[in-house]
């Protein structure tokens, strides 16, 4: 068997099929498109799912293509041979068109002639039936005559060269309903054990109100791993032995000394998908796709630690996943800079509160031998741990997370207060936390800073109010600002904002932030222990101040200050109003 590079592969693949008349379509984005029900696209069919219920696709029948697929059901798992969350699905399709016989033995041609893989290393799965469903004796007759066709005699049974499974294994289908159908899968027999090398799945029934009727149309949706297949052409015991990985692991290897290799795996996996969730349009976040990435990125810098990696790195390996399938997707090159950037943030952010973190984690198992679901929402909240982190990390220690849904429980909790706590006009002076609102109140913090530069270190927020629609904020001074003076603090507040600083805040008690902020408003509606919001870096902020926040997490994220309105408001107290173009 010749070992082709796994470009070659998918190449060859895509080629066979459009010589068998399939359409080529391009691989759809990760993040879908119309369907909410899901985060990201997790298999090759996902995209293709009106056309499998019978709308016409606009390329005809036959279709084939490598879909870029991510599985966070997957991310724990990581760091094993085989598990990945992100890779590519190969896939062919017959929408009404060619059935059963035809989707096996274009599979089998593929694999044996064009692959050179061993017939007589090829197993076959089918559906065994049930009481409402009869078993596949179509697929095994087309399997038994392919087998026959190479000169094997192949049983039918457990254990068998072709064995009859149930619907937990060879069925697919939604719980709600709509098209399903049994399938049947490949093996591979390596020398450790029998590898999934694919699936067709046959679509010829329709479950309605419970009941399964015959579709009255038939489709076929082949879906095959690249990874995988891949592993076994090149005659490798893992997927990051092929050279879809290897120049990535390779770059992990060469920073560290420990060559821990389950955190190297983890390292290579998720900041090479972390390069394409960013490629799609998504930032770090705290819900939903942002929450994943996030996840993803930071559950990598840990294990950069337990590798003793000490300097940033996320940004050098990112590099190198983005040379290694540019080819493929010339949207990583095109956006290079912006997903360096992204990650690279990223991992700054979770460097400013990792350490501490670990140690009030430690602290808390020193004080009382357990971890709940709350102390995991304090580590969340103040330290940036996801709870998967927090989880593993205990996992790593012999322990589990007591009481895990106290983490959910806090969460809400948090909310409601802030909720709460922003529905106030001088709460943070924030009258709603819409996202335009956000910005309004982080460019608040850059005015303030702004004035003090041009006015001096005097000026303090006497109050504030924010909208979606502007800003506004209350001041000391004897006198409005003059022209120039405007100038001078429209083009501060640009220049940080053009800068692209981080912002993160650090929690302490409060006569040591009033230390560092020594003329902040309104200290007495704060408790004991108060935050400290940083625009820039804490040994040399652009600004620095006690705040309940929320704030955007980059002042890149602001548009274009303008001051568009002076007014006095009393003796000795000024009044601007601006708003972010």
């Amino acid at each position: 068997m010749s070992k082709l590079k796994y470009t070659d592969i998918r190449e060859k693949y895509i080629q066979f099929f459009k010589n068998e008349n399939h359409e080529e379509i391009p691989s759809a984005p990760l993040v879908p498109e119309d369907d909410p029900s899901v985060l990201f696209v997790n298999a090759g069919m996902f995209p293709l799912v009106p056309f499998l219920k019978g709308a016409k696709h606009p390329k005809g029948k036959r279709l084939v293509n490598s879909q870029r697929c991510l599985r966070t059901g997957d991310i724990d798992l990581v760091g094993d041979s085989y598990h990945c969350t992100a890779f590519e699905m190969l896939g062919n399709w017959s929408l009404n068109d060619y059935f059963k016989k035809e989707a096996i033995n274009l599979t089998v041609t593929f694999f044996v002639e064009k692959l050179g893989l061993d017939i007589d290393k090829i197993y076959a799965t089918v559906y065994q039936g049930d009481s409402t469903i009869p078993r596949d004796d179509e697929s095994i007759s087309v399997w038994k005559e392919i087998f026959e066709r190479y000169g094997i005699e192949a049983k039918v049974g457990k254990g068998e060269r072709i064995e009859p499974r149930g619907k937990g294994e060879n069925w697919w289908g939604l719980e709600s309903g709509g098209p399903c159908g049994p399938d049947s899968e490949i093996f591979y027999k390596t020398d450790k054990e029998l590898v999934e090398i694919g699936n067709n799945v046959f679509m010829q029934y329709l479950l309605e109100d419970g009941e399964y009727k015959n579709l009255g149309r038939h489709n076929v949706d082949f879906g095959g791993g690249l990874d995988r297949l891949v592993a076994i052409i090149q005659e490798v015991n893992s997927i990051y032995e092929t050279d879809i990985y290897k120049p990535i692991l390779e770059k992990v290897q060469e920073l560290n000394d420990e060559h821990i290799l389950e955190s190297e795996r983890i390292i290579v996996d998720h900041i090479k998908a972390a390069t394409w969730i960013v490629m799609d349009g998504i930032v770090p976040g705290k819900s939903k796709q942002g929450y994943v990435l996030r996840r993803l990125i930071r559950r990598a810098v840990r294990h950069g630690k337990k590798l003793n990696i000490e300097k940033k790195f996320t940004r050098e390996i990112a590099e190198v996943a983005i040379n290694q399938f540019k080819e493929i997707y010339p949207k990583l090159e095109e956006q290079k800079e912006n997903i360096l950037k992204i990650i690279d943030d990223e991992e700054k952010k979770f460097n400013h509160t990792i350490k501490k973190g670990l140690k009030i984690l430690e602290e808390i198992l020193q004080e009382k031998s357990q971890f709940t679901g709350e102390d995991a929402f304090t580590l969340y909240e103040t330290y940036g741990f996801p709870i998967e982190i927090t989880q593993e990390i205990l996992k790593e220690k012999g322990m589990e997370l007591i009481n895990p849904e106290g983490f959910e429980k806090a969460k809400k909790e948090h909310r409601e207060k802030s909720r709460s706590a922003s529905a106030g006009m001088f709460k943070g002076g924030l009258a709603d936390t819409s996202e335009m609102s956000v910005k309004y109140h982080t460019a608040t913090h850059l005015l303030l800073a702004a004035l003090r530069k041009v006015l001096g270190e005097h000026i303090y927020q006497k109050g504030s109010n924010i909208t979606p629609e502007r800003l506004r904020l209350d001041f000391p001074a004897d006198k409005k600002l003059t022209d120039e003076q405007i100038s001078q603090v429209e083009e501060i507040v640009n220049n940080a904002i053009k800068q692209g600083y981080d912002i993160h805040f650090k929690e302490m008690k409060k006569e040591n932030a009033l230390k560092l902020v020594p003329f902040a408003a309104f200290t007495e509606k704060y408790g004991d222990i108060v935050k400290v919001y940083y625009v820039g870096p804490e040994d040399k902020p652009f600004s620095a101040e006690i705040c309940n926040g929320p704030h955007v997490e980059n002042t890149s994220e602001l548009g274009k200050f303008k001051i568009i309105k002076q007014e006095n408001v009393g003796a000795g107290i000024k009044r601007i109003k601006a708003i972010l173009e």
